[in-house]
């Protein structure tokens, strides 16, 4: 009778860690990003003041450019650059841009998804050949996000630093698009290895 109480509780506590672990894999999101970056950056010469820059596109829809800015300025804060009081005056000009582009389901989810079909799903994905069988899986929005970022010198307009990022899967809220700039400045100044995986987790 001790043993089998002894047994009970242990499987207890093995289910109760268990909970806990997928309880805590539930609360955050990783974001993995494929980063480019090239670097022409002095080696001497520490980040400072910088201002946005925009494009004639940019221009003319700046509420959603203000968005992306927004983005952008807690990952180039978090690199050492602070933003310019007078643009005049900064160092540096950052040109930030991001796209977004939706499909109506991932390259691997079925294109049929209801009907008959001879193969099964489950773990939200299809398995052909397995049996013959009804579908059950609903495709879902499937997103493709990138962001670049292009630093310059305020006074001899050179390319100093390059690089973008790019994430692709169900999530499109503007915590991907913070992250992903993130990624993009994860190395700066250095050039690193291009391309290469930035993993990153946010609070979901």
């Amino acid at each position: 009778m001790d043993w089998e109480i002894s047994t009970m509780r242990w499987k207890m506590l093995w289910a109760l860690g268990a909970l806990l672990v997928l309880s805590g894999c539930a609360s955050v999101r990783l974001i993995e990003s494929d980063v480019n970056s090239y670097s022409q950056w002095p080696t001497t010469r520490a980040p400072g003041s910088f201002r946005f820059e925009r494009l004639p596109s940019q221009q003319a829809q700046a509420a959603e450019q203000d968005a992306v800015e927004a983005a952008a300025l807690p990952a180039l804060q978090q690199a050492g650059f602070t933003l310019a009081a007078n643009g005049a005056s900064a160092e540096f000009l950052v040109q930030v841009a991001s796209a977004l582009t939706r499909y109506d389901r991932a390259p691997w989810d079925d294109p049929y998804p209801w009907g008959w079909n001879t193969g099964l799903f489950y773990g939200g994905r299809y398995h052909r050949g397995a049996s013959l069988g009804l579908s059950f899986s609903v495709p879902q929005p499937y997103y493709v996000r990138d962001v670049s970022v292009l630093i310059r010198d305020a006074r001899t307009q050179q390319v100093l630093y390059e690089t973008r990022a790019r994430h692709d899967g169900r999530w499109a809220d503007e915590a991907v698009r913070a992250t992903l700039f993130e990624a993009a400045l994860k190395d700066f100044p250095q050039p690193a290895l291009s391309p290469r995986r930035v993993r990153i987790e946010i609070p979901r």
